[in-house]
């Protein structure tokens, strides 16, 4: 069936496959609309972009290795996962791990990886019919990264039923935060900036009041209504933002011709325009059936001040509470992001060891550091930027 297949005692065929192209798209999209928190990220056909664009690779240090769990024809469980040889594209940083390996002599790569590729937005990552079925899937992961030879195995930003199965199966858990917008009433941006505090609404204010007198327009356009030559433009200023960082896209423009072709329903860009020339894009990933968008990537051909936050917070924002969307994820990190009405958002990771003394260190520091991070998601809370009776509605939502 698939490149490496085993049979477990229960008569299920553990399949590792080295290419998202082996397994089957609906039954893929089918599980995953049955779990807990679904993504489009997670939808077979951007894994398949993500492969077929060359984005995500064996070439790039991502070697796919799909896991899947089958009684005969049925599909009982799958993850997409990664044996990979850096931790570049990841968002939970495992940096301080491979240094204190290779100061050790140790070798840290390859590890195991389940998550989705540049892509750090929570949901489910260990699909499954059922518990029983993700705790099969869960072990099965611990079983290849042995195989493997890894040294380590990673699921990252999974939801609770992946917590639970990958605690049961030996796993640590680490928690990281996000800043999430959550609707409120608001029937539009001028109500939603009524509900915040006097200081951050006049700053929006003035932010955006800064980027008209540039002489700066928005344009959105959603789905198919994209135009090529919008999405070429948009390419650009991505890469450019990689270039302003000193460091190379991780995406290819093939990948993005793939969801224009593959997933257009999932797409918003805003195009800032001046003069009738574009100036700067960012693009949006939505999730129409469940009324979430996500802010992915910007870029600018030309500097202008306060450009960023309207085209990747308040026009999102606005266009979120015009159509009724329910959540907007800002993307990994960001305190910043408060100031514009985003709250803190507790994330979660899964975290295995093969060796046991780093193991021991590695649950230590997870300990302190788990300690920390409620600490710090608790004090955020007493900073929302909402007026009295609003801020504890949001902290308490």
């Amino acid at each position: 069936m698939g490149d490496s297949d085993s049979e477990h005692e229960t008569g299920i065929v553990i399949r590792v496959d080295d290419s998202p192209e082996a397994l089957p798209e609906s039954p893929w999209d089918a599980l995953l609309a049955t779990q807990a928190r679904p993504t489009p990220f997670m939808r077979l056909a951007y894994l398949r972009a993500l492969h077929a664009s060359g984005s995500a690779v064996e070439g790039t240090g991502w070697r796919p290795q799909f896991v899947s769990l089958w009684r005969g024809d049925t599909l009982l469980a799958a993850c997409p996962a990664w044996l990979k040889s850096h931790s570049y594209g990841e968002y939970v940083f495992d940096w301080a791990w491979a240094d204190a390996y290779q100061r050790h002599g140790l070798a840290y790569y390859p590890k195991l990886l389940v998550a989705v590729p540049f892509t750090p937005v929570p949901g489910s990552r260990l699909l499954a019919v059922d518990d029983e079925a993700r705790a099969l899937l869960a072990q099965a992961l611990s079983a290849l990264a042995r195989e493997a030879e890894a040294s380590s195995l990673h699921v990252l930003f999974g939801d609770e039923a992946d917590q639970a199965a990958l605690a049961a199966a030996g796993c640590m858990a680490r928690s990281g935060v996000q800043f999430h917008w959550m609707a409120e009433g608001d029937a539009d941006f001028a109500a939603f900036l009524a509900r915040l505090q006097r200081d951050k609404r006049k700053k929006i204010q003035q932010e955006q009041r800064r980027v008209r007198e540039a002489g700066v327009a928005f344009e959105a356009r959603q789905g198919r209504d994209i135009r090529p030559e919008d999405w070429d433009y948009f390419y650009r200023c991505y890469c450019q933002t990689y270039r302003e960082h000193r460091s190379t896209p991780y995406l290819s423009r093939d990948f993005f011709a793939r969801m224009a072709g593959d997933m257009p329903e999932h797409w918003l860009m805003f195009t800032a325009l001046r003069g009738g020339e574009r100036v700067a894009a960012s693009l949006i990933a939505l999730d129409p059936e469940r009324r979430a968008a996500f802010g992915r990537y910007w870029g600018a051909t030309e500097h202008i001040p306060n450009l960023h936050f309207d085209a990747c917070y308040y026009q999102p924002l606005a266009w979120c509470m015009a159509h009724g969307y329910q959540r907007f994820e800002g993307g990994a990190q960001g305190e910043h992001k408060m100031a514009r009405g985003l709250m803190p958002t507790p994330t979660a990771s899964s975290h295995w060891l093969a060796h046991p003394a780093f193991a021991d260190a590695v649950g230590d520091f997870l300990a302190r550091e788990g300690e920390a991070m409620a600490g710090y998601i608790g004090e955020l809370g007493e900073h929302a930027p909402f007026k009295a009776k609003d801020a504890a509605d949001a902290a308490s939502s």
